[in-house]
């Protein structure tokens, strides 16, 4: 069976990870996103340090759809810049791996 990977990515606001996610399980893109409010993060842009709070999504998919993911979370995020990082899952449960596999099958899709 084809492998799952996770999609790490943040956003500035609850709200715009919402859309996103919504958007992605809504498309089949993803059979799941998680969405933690509340993360601090410290980095440097443009040369100074910078202080942040965001909001993390992680986005459960097929391996073969993380290209397909990617763009679509950058097509649509409101930073030039987004974290964007697919991880490789090194196992999954097999009622679960199967369920993701179900939720991602694109050609049960509804037609709109």
């Amino acid at each position: 069976m084809e492998r799952v990977v996770l999609v790490y990515t943040t956003y500035p606001s609850l709200v715009e990870a919402e859309k996103a996610g919504r958007t992605l399980v809504e498309q089949r893109l993803a059979a799941c996103v998680n969405i933690l409010p509340g993360m601090i993060s410290h980095y440097r842009w443009e040369g100074r340090l910078e202080r942040g709070e965001e909001v993390v999504m992680l986005i459960k998919t097929r391996a073969s759809f993380a290209d397909r993911v990617r763009k679509a979370v950058k097509a649509e995020h409101p930073n030039n810049t987004p974290a964007i990082m697919v991880i490789p899952v090194e196992s999954v449960e097999d009622t679960y791996l199967r369920w993701i596999m179900a939720q991602t099958d694109r050609s049960t899709a509804p037609s709109s």
